[in-house]
């Protein structure tokens, strides 16, 4: 099969088209014909080297996203059969094989069949930041119908479903974002309120919307430095949820406000064997809240063919892309 693949670490013409052999179904195991893929942060900091540890062996097929046919089912496999349009995110990491390419096997625990109402494209951008957002939010947040929640960066690739998906549990959600123009797509995709970080400071904006006692969920999809405009974001006893929480952080506020600080690392069944069938189980819920109108993935107007793989690393590394970039199999 033809495949993208990655020889070393590298900036991103480290790609190159080859042909590779074609995976094998075996049990438990689905083999996917590929027709889309996304690309997410993650994808960028694997093909750079920034996490050696959890990237697949060279020469590397990146991506973990991915939406397209089975061709083959293997034993002990009862959910699929050879012709179904199914999404994941099952590879591109430590020991499995990535989306860019024309065949792609994947554990089926998460695998689930794809919102009738999308494309392959538009069904590729969702099951990473869909699944992480729901992490963070149902499992993690535990929101509650009425509750405020606030979700920093919410025109990004995790933080625009976020909101749709804290919509759905009942919530008001309020969300950080840098422009008037993501101020409206963030409305447009159900957030109650559009907050303009650069011209209101988090005193402002928590006194603004919540007459000081701060938000009952915090989502940081920022990190870094941000995750302290959280702690203060936040009303005490509430609840913090990150997925980019390395470094050192100052925890006074947390304690001072006896805040409970969740953190979300969605890789980690791939990476270790626990909990993938829940993933599975959070693309089938996640596929009906779509058909039902209730979520919707943002595309970038640019979809790339596979061959160009590069061209799409560098537009995402550009950060002039508005949502998730889609690439499709032009090897079909």
């Amino acid at each position: 099969m033809k495949a993208m693949v990655i020889r070393q670490f590298g900036a991103a013409d480290v790609f190159a088209v080859a042909e590779q052999p074609r995976p094998k179904v075996r049990a438990g195991h689905v083999l996917i014909r590929v027709r889309s893929s996304s690309i997410n942060p993650i994808d960028v900091k694997v093909r750079s080297g920034v996490v050696p540890a959890i990237a697949p062996a060279f020469p590397a097929i990146l991506h973990g996203d991915v939406a397209g046919i089975v061709e083959a089912v293997g034993p002990g496999v009862d959910r699929f059969s050879p012709g179904d349009e199914v999404y994941a995110c099952a590879g591109g990491f430590k020991n499995y094989g990535g989306a860019l390419a024309e065949f792609m096997l994947a554990d089926a625990d998460f695998v689930a069949a794809k919102p009738a109402t999308l494309d392959f494209a538009e069904s590729a951008a969702l099951p990473l930041v869909a699944i992480t957002a729901w992490e963070a939010l149902v499992d993690r947040g535990n929101i509650r119908p009425g509750e405020k929640v606030l979700v920093h960066a919410g025109a990004g690739g995790v933080g625009h479903i976020a909101i749709q998906i804290a919509k759905t549990c009942g919530a008001k959600v309020y969300t950080t974002v840098s422009s008037e123009e993501k101020g409206l797509l963030v409305g447009s995709l159900g957030a109650d309120v559009a907050i303009r970080y650069k011209q209101k400071t988090v005193e402002e904006y928590v006194k603004e919307h919540t007459g000081g006692t701060g938000f009952d969920v915090v989502f940081d999809t920022v990190g870094g430095a941000n995750l302290a405009a959280s702690f203060q974001a936040v009303a005490a006893g509430g609840r913090v949820v990150c997925i980019a929480a390395r470094g050192t952080h100052d925890l006074t506020t947390a304690h001072s406000k006896g805040l409970s600080l969740h953190t979300v690392f969605m890789l980690l069944p791939m990476l270790t064997g626990r909990g993938r069938a829940h993933h599975g189980e959070i693309l089938r819920r996640v596929a009906g809240l779509v058909d039902d109108g209730r979520i919707r993935p943002v595309l970038d107007p640019e979809i790339f063919p596979f061959s160009r793989a590069a061209d799409a690393h560098r537009k995402l590394e550009s950060g002039k892309a508005v949502g998730k970039i889609a690439l499709v199999n032009d090897w079909l």
